[in-house]
């Protein structure tokens, strides 16, 4: 009588993990932070630029700067390439412990419902912008739609993905052009948008209402509408059936390539909408979402430069007879935690910067909360040390593998 076959293989153990996704996950969260800590000022005008206050001083335009060019629009595209690749990875581990596909199906369409479920609490109590919840729905369909697929197809896909967002933004670049010319000189120079903005609620059960109207609205956009997401995980998943960040070095040339040209794309188009955001083209700020789309085609390339950036820097830590250094362990140790360090930055942020809080995000400006978003992640890496000595998992990754694993 033969045994049946598992329901499932159990998760991944801190100690077996891979170093270069986990210390990718750890640097990425810093600019997660810098990219989310805009959205929490109020009381002023914003720019449809990643919510920049439209005006501020030289120090504010310089945080600004450097935050378009690298950040704004960099950091969730890298997420969504390790979240899909985590998700092969997964897969391939349940079959190989003997657990059938339609098992292992159910076992990660119960994870992306969690995630889900976790997205929601997060916005209900926290942070309207949650993308947890984005994560678990892409996740939810492109794996009904590709996981099995052959490595043809995605690639396939991914084509038509990438030149669908070329295309958005050829269209919307075109569409500015054509604007310009058509308005009148010095037509609506100062023009920034009234950003409807839930952190300036002074009354917190208000501000439910409104993240959560907002998160309902935001998660199927970050998902789908983009097309970032989706195109990112489907990159992920050809280069987790390759194997290309379980063993770097054996794919340096390639991971050295994508790293030059992604990130040489991604700060270039940056560079084009942060001059835009400096007022150097001349044109009025009311065509600002017109660069918007090349912006976010470079988001993509650049996030997938940043993850081969991570690749080779971890090929070279793991060459080395002592191993990381103390700085990339405690990266790698945040990385592990990604969810818990996430969830911990809203925590951070919201009640201190929140109108129904401390309400500092009124006398904060772009400078000044890009430092305390470093300061925000530089607790989150010092807690996550601390339970990597203690050999602890992140509260919110136990919990999210109690509830997926049966």
């Amino acid at each position: 009588m033969t045994a049946a076959p598992p329901r499932s293989a159990a998760p991944t153990s801190l100690t077996r993990r891979l170093l270069a996704p986990d210390l990718a996950r750890g640097a990425m969260l810093l600019f997660i932070a810098v990219a989310n800590a805009p959205w929490y000022l109020w009381g002023v005008d914003k720019s449809v630029i990643a919510s920049h206050p439209a005006e501020g001083s030289p120090a504010d335009l310089v945080a600004q700067t450097i935050a378009i060019i690298a950040i704004d629009g960099r950091s969730y595209p890298m997420f969504a390439f390790l979240f899909g690749y985590g998700i092969v990875q997964l897969y391939r581990r349940q079959e190989q412990a003997g657990v059938s596909h339609a098992d292992a199906r159910r076992l990660l369409r119960r994870r992306h419902l969690w995630m889900i479920a976790f997205g929601f609490v997060h916005a209900l109590l926290l942070w309207y912008g949650d993308i947890i919840g984005a994560y678990g729905l892409a996740g939810l369909v492109i794996c009904w739609l590709f996981l099995d697929r052959r490595d043809a197809v995605i690639r396939l896909w991914a084509i038509i993905l990438v030149s669908l967002l070329g295309m958005f933004a050829l269209v919307s670049a075109a569409g500015t052009g054509l604007v310009a010319a058509l308005l009148p000189v010095g037509a609506a120079e100062a023009g920034a948008l009234a950003i409807p903005n839930p952190n300036g609620e002074p009354s917190y059960l208000l501000s439910v209402v409104l993240r959560l109207g907002f998160w309902v609205a935001l998660t199927p956009a970050t998902a789908f509408l983009g097309l970032v997401v989706p195109t990112a995980m489907l990159i992920a998943f050809l280069a987790a059936r390759h194997g290309v960040l379980e063993n770097p070095a054996a794919h340096r040339r390639m991971l050295r390539r994508t790293a030059i040209v992604g990130i040489s794309i991604g700060w270039g188009t940056g560079a084009i909408l942060a001059a835009q955001n400096l007022g150097l083209f001349g044109l009025s700020r009311d065509l600002d979402a017109g660069f918007v789309g090349f912006h976010t085609l470079g988001g993509l390339f650049g996030g997938l430069g940043y993850v081969a950036a991570f690749g080779l820097l971890a090929a070279r830590l793991s060459a080395r007879p002592a191993g990381p250094g103390p700085v990339a362990r405690a990266l790698q140790a945040t990385g592990k935690r990604s969810l818990t360090s996430y969830l911990a930055q809203s925590l951070l942020f919201a009640p201190v910067l929140c109108a129904w809080g401390l309400g500092l995000g009124d006398d904060l400006s772009s400078w000044s909360v890009a430092l305390y978003a470093v300061g925000v992640w530089l607790v989150t890496v010092v807690f996550a040390v601390v339970l990597e000595r203690a050999g602890r998992r992140g509260p919110a990754e136990w919990m999210l593998r109690k509830l997926t694993y049966p």
